[in-house]
């Protein structure tokens, strides 16, 4: 008779060799996936992959192209087809008119970048992403700047090009290589820090509408302002009103002006640069303090 015998019991496993992690704050456990320490170049992949898949970037970039090849070219046959002599004037500054126009497409572009975010909500997930604001900010700031000065310099290069070939045989004069610095690089960088200001009034405000409405209104109010005030003891304001807007900036890059004191030369750069880092310093302060 075979007697049952209940089964060994066994010895109970043994735990597992668990090594702490460097620095955890679980001591017990090391996480199979690897920590990588994150850098600005994800941010800017980031960043790079949002403005190129969002429907407004083609849209604001396309009509801005459209505006400058368009205006710039119409400029250029209607003054080759003209009776009228250029008077040795530079050929160049009929891109003038396609690019103020144009300007506010980049700078329109620029408040999307980042007040768009506040709209929809999307600043929370970039935000958890990527918990540096500072790298956020610019990291939006290096790929915005960078897509709006090649884009221009493009447009506005070829449009130049254009542009001296059809007029030289109306009294035009070969622009010298310092005119086509200005009114090619010159004006790219321009409009470029025009549209990253831009950016940054759109971070400030957080509101896509309200911040558009801003950069218009600094982009067109000084000049139409100045252009009706008729009174002689207002004459100083108009001055100052008419040398320092940015029609009359931009239009410095062509070797023209508005009035016949202000800015000259490289002056608008030096202006535009100075007004942006401070909107810098005080866009990177409001997004360091307040919640997302």
């Amino acid at each position: 008779m075979s007697t049952h015998q209940p089964p060994m019991p066994q010895a109970p496993a043994a735990a597992p060799d668990w090594q702490a992690a460097p620095g955890g704050s679980y001591p017990g456990y090391t996480s199979p996936i690897p920590v990588v320490r994150t850098h600005l170049g994800q941010a800017l992949a980031s960043e790079w992959t949002k403005i190129k898949s969002v429907r407004s970037t083609m849209w604001t970039l396309g009509v801005f192209v459209l505006l400058v090849l368009g205006i710039g070219l119409l400029a250029g046959a209607v003054v080759s087809h003209s009776s009228s002599q250029m008077n040795n004037e530079n050929p160049l500054q009929l891109g003038f008119f396609g690019l103020l126009l144009g300007s506010m497409c980049i700078m329109t572009l620029g408040v999307l970048t980042t007040a768009s975010e506040y709209g929809t909500g999307m600043i929370r997930t970039t935000m958890t992403a990527c918990p540096s604001r500072a790298r956020v900010l610019a990291a939006k700031a290096i790929v915005f700047f960078v897509v709006a000065f090649v884009i221009t310099l493009a447009a506005a290069t070829f449009v130049a090009m254009v542009q001296n070939a059809m007029v030289q045989g109306n009294g035009a004069r070969t622009p010298t290589g310092g005119e086509w610095l200005k009114a090619t690089v010159g004006v790219s960088l321009y409009i470029a820090l025009l549209g990253l200001l831009s950016l940054l009034i759109g971070s400030i405000i957080r509101h896509s509408a309200g911040a558009i409405t801003i950069m218009i209104g600094v982009l067109l109010a000084p000049l139409v302002i100045a252009l009706f005030m008729f009174s002689e003891s207002l004459h100083k304001l108009r001055e100052w009103l008419l040398e320092y807007s940015i029609p009359n900036q931009l239009s410095l890059f062509y070797s023209n002006s508005l009035s016949d004191s202000g800015p000259s030369g490289w002056d608008p750069l030096w202006i535009v640069l100075g007004v942006t880092a401070a909107a810098y310093a005080g866009a990177y302060a409001l997004l360091r303090n307040r919640d997302v």
